[in-house]
C-alpha cells in the first residue's frame, strides 16, 4: 500500500510539473513492432564484423572531455565586490544605449544559478533579470521543480540589453563574460542551467545547437551544467514547454541526489 501511494504522489507531481510549464498533452508511446523471425543457424551466413561508430549526442561528447573547461579555483570574492569593479560599465559599445546595468539577482549561495544571454527591455528598465513575460515563465518552470525564485540565482552573459532585443555580438560576449565567469565562482552553484543557445555556447565554448546540447548532464567548472530552451523562445514555441520539463526533472533529480548524499553522512 505505501508502494502505491508512493507512486500515486509521483504520478501528481508529474502532472502538476507538466500543467504549471503549460503542457496540455502528451504523445502516446507507439506500439512496439513485433520482429521477424530468427532464421535457424544453419541458414545464417556468416557477415564480417562492422565497426561501430560513435552515436554519441555532442553534448555527451563534450561532457566526456571535462578538460576542455577553464577551471576557476575557490574564490572568496562576493558578489557584491564583482558588481563594484563592473561599476558603470563603458566596457563595450551597448553603454550608450542601456538604461540600467543588470547584473543579477537571487541567493548569493544557491545550489542552481540560471544564466541567460541578455537583458530585454523590462529588465532594462527595472535594472533587473528574468522580469518580463520571459521572466515570469522561468519563476514557473523554477516553482515546478519545487524550489522558489528566491532559493536561485540569475543573471545573463551581457549585463546591458543589445538595442532592439538583438543576439549579442561576439565583442560584447567577450567584454562581459568575465564578471559571469567570477559570479559563477562567488556563487559556487552545484548545478547550471543555461538558458538558450547563446547562454549555452558561451559556457561551453561551442557553436553546437542547443536541440543537441539540451538534455544532458554536463561536467563544468567543478559543477554540473544543464542546457535548455530559452523561456522567451518557448513563449514563441509553447510546444517546447514538455522538452524543458524534462531537462529541469534533470536538474531536479540531480539536487536530489545531492541533498539524499549529505543526508547520509
Amino acid at each position: 500500500m505505501k508502494d502505491k501511494a508512493f507512486l500515486r504522489k509521483q504520478v501528481l507531481e508529474h502532472l502538476r510539473l507538466y500543467s504549471d510549464l503549460g503542457v496540455r498533452w502528451m504523445r502516446a508511446p507507439e506500439p512496439r513492432r513485433k520482429s521477424a523471425p530468427r532464421k535457424p543457424e544453419s541458414q545464417r551466413s556468416a557477415a564480417p564484423p562492422v565497426a561501430m561508430a560513435d552515436t554519441r549526442p555532442a553534448a555527451a561528447k563534450i561532457a566526456v572531455n571535462a578538460s576542455m573547461f577553464d577551471v576557476v579555483p575557490s574564490s572568496d570574492e562576493s558578489l557584491d565586490a564583482i558588481r563594484k569593479e563592473l561599476g558603470d560599465c563603458r566596457r563595450c559599445k551597448l553603454a550608450p544605449t542601456r538604461t540600467n546595468i543588470v547584473f543579477g539577482a537571487g541567493n548569493p549561495h544557491a545550489d542552481l544559478m540560471f544564466v541567460g544571454e541578455a537583458p530585454g527591455a523590462d529588465e532594462d528598465e527595472q535594472g533587473l533579470p528574468f522580469v518580463g513575460r520571459a521572466g515570469q515563465l522561468l519563476t514557473k518552470i523554477i516553482e515546478s521543480t519545487g524550489m522558489r525564485r528566491d532559493d536561485v540565482y540569475i543573471c545573463n552573459i551581457l549585463k546591458c540589453r543589445p538595442p532592439g532585443n538583438r543576439n549579442p555580438e561576439t565583442d560584447e560576449i567577450a567584454s562581459c563574460e568575465q564578471f559571469l565567469f567570477r559570479q559563477i565562482a562567488a556563487v559556487k552553484p552545484k548545478i547550471i542551467c543555461a538558458l538558450g543557445a547563446f547562454g549555452a555556447q558561451t559556457l561551453l565554448r561551442t557553436t553546437q545547437p542547443i536541440g543537441r546540447l539540451r538534455g544532458q548532464l554536463i561536467d563544468y567548472r567543478g559543477a554540473k551544467l544543464v542546457a535548455t530552451f530559452h523561456p522567451a523562445y518557448l513563449l514563441r514555441n509553447p510546444i517546447e514547454k514538455r522538452k524543458v520539463w524534462e531537462d529541469m526533472q534533470i536538474v531536479r533529480n540531480y539536487l536530489l541526489s545531492i541533498q539524499a548524499a549529505n543526508s547520509t553522512k
